[in-house]
């Protein structure tokens, strides 16, 4: 199985976690020399943060494992096109490649400007796509459930 895939189906079966609490299903992990060092899931409902993202907490314990903020050997995958503050994140921290699943639908993301913009005195390769259909149909499925849940609530 091509690299890739192998580690973002691992970020997906982060998502599953998140969604399994009751989180929108984003899944991100941190792989290094070809082996995942950190994982994160989506958190913002349980802890009630803005910045309880996938990616936040994927890079935050990678930075810790490698006691560093540098992190210019890992990629990051995850299963949603990343944020402007997970792009920064990514940014800040030296990650060499995102690579993500879903595209943002609203388009709101900025990821190829952000990684060309050298913001941060660094920029970084990002490839979209990987298991696309896969990564959109988990969210898709999310907000359908969470939609008719609200519904029969509403009734």
């Amino acid at each position: 199985m091509e690299e890739k895939i192998k580690f973002m189906r691992a970020a997906i079966a982060r998502a599953k976690k998140g969604a399994a609490q009751g989180e929108v299903p984003v899944g991100a992990v941190v792989v290094a020399d070809g082996r995942i060092v950190s994982s994160g899931y989506n958190r913002r409902t349980k802890t009630q943060t803005a910045i309880s993202h996938a990616e936040m907490y994927a890079i935050d314990r990678a930075c810790k494992k490698f006691k560093s903020w540098r992190l210019p050997e890992c990629d990051l995958y995850v299963t949603l096109e990343p944020c402007p503050m997970c792009m920064g994140a990514a940014l800040n921290a030296r990650v060499r490649k995102i690579y993500f699943g879903a595209y943002e639908q609203k388009g709101r993301s900025m990821t190829k400007e952000l990684a060309e913009s050298n913001l941060l005195n660094h920029t970084l390769e990002v490839e979209g796509g990987v298991l696309e259909e896969e990564c959109s149909a988990l969210l898709s499925g999310f907000f359908r459930e969470m939609r008719e849940r609200t519904k029969r609530e509403g009734e």
